[in-house]
């Protein structure tokens, strides 16, 4: 991993394969042996669940509301406008800032915005664009949180148990799924929405307690940046200068923006296709989730983040959405959210590790504000286009559709970090079945000769 001034100088490593740090097989949940990052990680399960539970009730309560896939669509789109248009301005703030104070700012706008909906929901005062200002509101906090948050994991556990950290923190969010999706359909069906939403603001006190107990002697210091001028430039052309990082970058940004619009596909799934209401609609999330935590905890065992491995989830997870959209029974769709949550879970663990791990310290809150600003910031641009499309054609196509821009996406990225690495395809027979992969060039032309 580059850390020095003359890191701009430094060759870039081969595609196929990412800077990490030396290599130590560590066990799956070694990062929790750090008391810092325990606390972190404790906070976050709670909140986490809390995040899930208003998630699952506010894509309800839109549907509830309206009537239109669309305008599920619409609010994701406004929570995640925020870090399309600020997120860049996001990361220049947040390597100029302390990580603990800025996070404790954050965490606390946000169970405040939680609250503020559950009352206007269990007054029954609550309307369509309250929803969309909340949802806004949480965005705008996510601006900074976000690449706060990523920055801070390095902080807390350094260079060596960071892709561990990385790991589990994703199994942390995606274990919450197993628990916030289901409470959040029994509180809809049984007492309503708002409070689903009442706990989730309550839920922020966890991860504030979390970083206030913090042991600021035992945080691993980073250097901020200066105040200065051409500080977003200089982000830019230092992930533009290094293919490791923009090809990635890429990727998840066409995959989030058509490949992960989860609440518009699986509400109009539940809702229009298998009839099945807010009881299915949890259903789906919490089978997703599992799929999730399992990818997770494969990654957490794994010593570094390979980008082949990234290119494969790709294609696994953009196939397994084609073939979910044409999944015939409830059943059989539900069982393959499975699947589909391993494969986009790997994606984006494998990505994030990758981009952190082969960034300078003194960059990583801009390089990862740029990386949730892809992911993230699509989102407003392809889930109206996807809710769109699900009213006008149904769930079917607007789901496959997904999975198809996901696999081209995977494909043409696959084949420009082939080239940048000095690779080519190579198929051929190994023990009387067939192999495709990526060789080095010099392997080609010497078996061709």
């Amino acid at each position: 991993m580059s850390t020095g001034p003359g890191a701009d100088s430094a060759p870039a490593p081969a595609a196929h394969d990412t800077p990490h740090a030396p290599k130590t097989r560590s066990s799956m949940f070694s990062s929790l042996k750090i008391r810092n990052y325990r606390l972190f990680f404790t906070g976050q399960v709670v909140s986490n669940t809390g995040t899930w539970m208003q998630r699952i009730a506010q894509d309800w309560l839109v549907l509830s509301l309206t009537g239109s896939s669309a305008a599920v669509g619409f609010t994701t789109a406004l929570q995640f406008l925020p870090m399309l248009l600020f997120g860049l301005y996001g990361g220049v703030l947040v390597d100029r800032l302390p990580k603990r104070p800025t996070l404790l700012a954050t965490q606390t706008a946000m169970g405040l915005t939680g609250i503020a909906l559950a009352f206007l929901t269990l007054t029954g005062h609550v309307q369509v664009w309250h929803v969309y200002v909340a949802a806004f509101a949480v965005g705008l906090a996510t601006v900074i949180d976000n690449p706060a948050r990523q920055s801070f994991v390095a902080e807390m556990v350094g260079p060596g148990q960071l892709q561990n950290a990385v790991s589990l923190n994703s199994a942390n969010f995606q274990s919450a799924r197993l628990i916030g999706p289901a409470v959040a359909g029994l509180l809809i069906t049984g007492v309503g929405t708002g409070w689903a939403f009442l706990l989730n603001g309550l839920s922020f006190v966890a991860p504030i307690a979390g970083l206030l107990l913090m042991r600021s002697s035992e945080l691993n210091q980073v250097e901020r940046a200066p105040r200065g001028k051409g500080q977003l430039r200089e982000g830019l052309r230092y992930v533009a200068g290094r293919p490791e990082l923009i090809w990635p970058i890429v990727l998840v940004g066409f995959i989030g923006t058509f490949g992960f619009n989860f609440p518009v596909w699986l509400s109009a799934y539940a809702d229009d296709v298998f009839h099945g209401g807010a009881g299915a609609y949890s259903l789906f999330n919490t089978l997703m989730a599992v799929g999730s935590v399992a990818g997770a905890l494969l990654a957490a065992r794994r010593g570094t983040a390979r980008l082949r491995v990234l290119i494969a989830a790709a294609v696994a997870f953009g196939v397994l959405e084609i073939v979910a959209s044409l999944a015939p029974s409830y059943w059989l769709f539900a069982a393959l959210m499975v699947p589909i949550g391993m494969a986009g879970l790997t994606v984006n663990v494998t990505a994030n590790t990758a981009v952190q791990m082969g960034t300078d310290p003194a960059m990583r809150g801009r390089v990862m504000a740029l990386f949730m600003m892809v992911f993230m910031g699509g989102t407003p641009l392809g889930a109206p286009v996807v809710g769109w499309i699900t009213d006008a054609y149904g769930p079917r196509v607007g789901f496959a559709m997904g999975g198809v821009v996901s696999v081209l996406a995977a494909a043409t990225v696959g084949l420009a970090l082939a080239r940048v690495g000095g690779l080519r395809l190579s198929v051929g027979w190994h023990h009387g079945h067939p192999q495709v992969r990526f060789v080095p060039r010099e392997r080609v032309l010497a078996t061709a000769a």
